[in-house]
Formats: structure tokens, C-alpha cells, sequence
């Protein structure tokens, strides 16, 4: 069966079930708010099961060009110098990239494939088979997919306040400094202070290597943060980890830094009647254990399988329960993790210091954390084939 399908938000989730879904020869519009096709954000990580989802939509090569391999991920706390992170990912990788450059291969695949993006058109409501685009209608459509990300107000989801958030930002990749572009790097003081450099190759149509830099910081503090002079930061930042100090040097004013909040909760039915919530619209988490493009990646796919089944409604139950176990691990797993590098605690950052990454270093731990952090600890589709 050949459906009409409207996808909303060309996000990284609503651009890979674009493409899925017309390659497979549905018909797609891709509804978004923006005027022309632009990315919001920062640095990610798409990890290997990503990755095999860009290679399915013939992505991946141009996602390569512009992302950084990434083998390891690091981390120390500051004042006692040890180690409290280390992640290897054995003979795969993590593909740092920035949002820009991931939205250029996948919007290239998009319009590749054939969906059509429909700029101007912020929907405020999904009404049974129809979009409300302000005073205007869209449709009907056999298929809805609510893509429209963290902030989404199209669903049901109520997901939790977490109180960290971070501020990130893009800046050149220094010349003068030791940090290995292979690895994701984060220094910690306790687990109420937290800083990080990703690299992230580079952006579309510029050589330039870049970085994607972010410092932890509780949600009611970023107006503080703001007024104070960006001096004072910097000082803070270079006292906690020289190492970024050329790093922050192009940071010149406060736009440069952007407040990211994070919540956590999911759905439990992630659809009703024929409409489909994806990506972030469905799950939400803090970016600790960097799944959150993949997540949107793995949806996407799991779609597009689900709806080889001739029966729309059963394909549709099929997709729920193709992602449900995935989707609850790392949930589970990042709310578990989260308060022990970003809360005011102070038992917490003890104990993974003392206790959880002595243990993470015994076999068979780093195995199973290498396999945690690529995304495949369970199968993605459950046994959806």
C-alpha cells in the first residue's frame, strides 16, 4: 500500500522518515515553520546504529566528509585528577558532527528520495487527518508523523523538567592545543560543574575545523549567566580545565553560547489513530549518553519497516512495539546516569568516582559500556524484521 503522508518538523527524525517513506514510494510533504531549510543546534554524536541508518539513506558518505570520527570517550574530575569516564568504542566509532552538516545530508536525502518540503508552515494542531497551518488546512492524510522535536506541542507528552541544562556553542578549532580531535572530552568538579569540548569536523561549505564547547549549568542560572560579564565565565571555565582557553578565545559575546534544557519522559503509545509522535516528540532525555539523534535515526527506520505490512493499523502496532524496549533501556539508563554528572548531589559524583568507574574498568564492563554507548545493548527494532 501506497500512502499520503504528512510529516511534521525536518528535524533529523522528520527528514529520515522523509526519506524512508518516498524512497519507498509513499507520497511526503515535510511541514516546517522555517522560511528555508535551516538546522537549529549545536554539536551530536550519531553512534554506529545511526550510522546504519544514514547508510540506508544513502547519507552517511556526505555525513562522513563534514563529522569527526570519534573513538573514545573521556572524562576527570578536576580536583583529585582521576579519571571517572572512559569509553572506547573498539573497532567502530561516533560520528561528531554539527546539526548543520547532519541536516544537509539528510535534507539531501529527502529531496533525493522525493519528499517535498513545505516551508512557512508552522502547524499548531493536528486534527484527526488534517494540519491547521495558521488560518489554512493541509490535507487529509492515511498517515501523520509528529516530528517536531523537544518542544513539540502536537502530542500528549508531559516529560519532566530535568535542573541542568548547558550552555553550548561553535567555535574554531584552535591550532595551539593538546586535545585529540578522536575524543570527546569533559572535566567535572563534583557533579554540579561540567565542561566539554566535542569536535565535530566541520560545516557545510566551509573547511575549517570546529568544536562544539558546552559548561553545565542549572536552568534558573542562565539569566545570571548572561548578566555577568563573559569574562568572569571565562576565567571560571580556564581555572576548572586550562586546556580551554584557546577555546574560548572567538567566544566574544553571550548570543555565541546557547541555553539548551533538557526534560525526560516518553509515551507510552506513541500512536494514536493514524498518527505516528517520533524523535523527540515521543522520548525525551538529557544528552549524557548521546543518543538522542539516534533515537530519532532508529524511529525513522522502524517506521518505514513497520509500514511494509499491507494492514496500516497493524504496521503502525507493530512499529510501537519494535521500539518500545529500546526506547524504555535508555531511558531508564539516562535518568540513572544524568545525576551523577549533572546535579547538586554530593553523594552521587563519590560514588561513581569510588565505586561505579572502578567497576566500569572490570570485564566484561567495557564491553557492555561500549555497546551501551554505540546504541545496540538490545536490538533497535526488537523483533521487528
Amino acid at each position: 500500500m501506497k500512502y499520503n503522508v504528512a510529516i511534521v518538523g525536518a528535524g533529523v527524525g522528520g527528514l529520515a522518515a522523509g526519506a524512508y517513506l518516498a524512497r519507498a514510494g509513499h507520497s511526503v510533504q515535510i511541514f516546517d515553520k522555517f522560511t528555508a531549510p535551516a538546522p537549529v543546534g549545536s554539536g551530536l554524536v550519531v553512534q554506529p546504529v545511526g550510522q546504519d541508518v544514514l547508510a540506508e539513506l544513502d547519507a552517511l558518505e556526505t555525513a562522513l566528509a563534514l563529522g569527526q570520527q570519534v573513538k573514545a570517550m573521556e572524562g576527570f574530575e578536576v580536583d583529585a585528577g582521576r579519571k571517572v569516564l572512559g569509553v572506547d568504542y573498539g573497532d567502530s566509532f561516533g560520528l561528531a558532527i554539527h546539526r548543520a552538516s547532519l541536516f544537509r545530508a539528510l535534507l539531501q536525502a529527502a529531496i533525493a528520495a522525493g519528499a517535498e518540503l513545505v516551508p512557512d508552515a508552522e502547524v499548531t494542531r493536528i486534527d484527526a487527518n488534517r494540519l491547521n497551518i495558521g488560518a489554512r488546512s493541509a490535507g487529509p492524510f492515511d498517515l501523520i508523523v509528529n516530528a517536531s522535536g523537544a518542544n513539540s506541542t502536537l502530542g500528549p507528552l508531559v516529560s519532566k523538567p530535568l535542573p541542568y541544562g548547558a550552555i553550548w556553542g561553535t567555535v574554531p578549532w584552535p591550532q595551539a592545543t593538546e586535545i585529540e580531535t578522536s575524543h570527546l572530552q569533559q572535566r567535572y568538579q563534583r557533579a554540579s560543574r561540567m565542561i566539554g569540548i566535542l569536535p565535530v569536523g566541520r560545516l557545510p561549505d566551509d573547511p575549517r575545523p570546529i568544536a562544539t564547547i558546552f559548561w553545565s549549568l542549572r536552568r534558573e542560572a542562565y539569566a545570571k549567566w548572561r548578566a555577568a560579564p563573559l569574562a568572569e565565565w571565562k576565567t571560571e571555565a580556564t581555572d576548572l580545565w586550562p586546556d580551554m582557553a584557546p577555546f574560548l578565545e572567538s567566544v566574544t559575546d553571550h548570543d555565541q553560547m546557547t541555553m539548551a534544557t533538557y526534560t525526560h519522559g516518553a509515551l507510552l503509545k506513541p500512536v494514536k489513530g493514524r498518527v505516528v509522535h517520533l524523535g523527540d516528540a515521543a522520548h525525551r532525555a538529557s544528552p549524557q549518553l548521546g543518543q538522542g539523534a539516534n533515537m530519532a535515526l532508529l524511529d525513522a527506520c522502524a517506521l518505514n519497516r513497520a509500514l511494509r505490512d499491507p494492514d496500516l493499523e497493524l504496521g503502525l502496532k507493530h512499529y510501537v512495539n519494535a521500539r518500545r524496549a529500546h526506547v524504555w533501556l535508555y531511558q531508564f539508563l539516562s535518568a540513572s546516569f544524568t545525576p551523577q554528572y549533572q546535579s547538586d548531589s554530593t553523594w552521587l559524583p563519590v560514588l561513581r568516582d569510588r565505586f561505579f568507574y572502578p567497576l566500569s574498568e572490570i570485564p566484561p564492563a567495557p564491553r557492555i559500556l561500549t555497546r551501551l554507548v554505540r546504541g545496540d545493548i538490545l536490538p533497535p527494532f526488537g523483533s521487528l524484521r
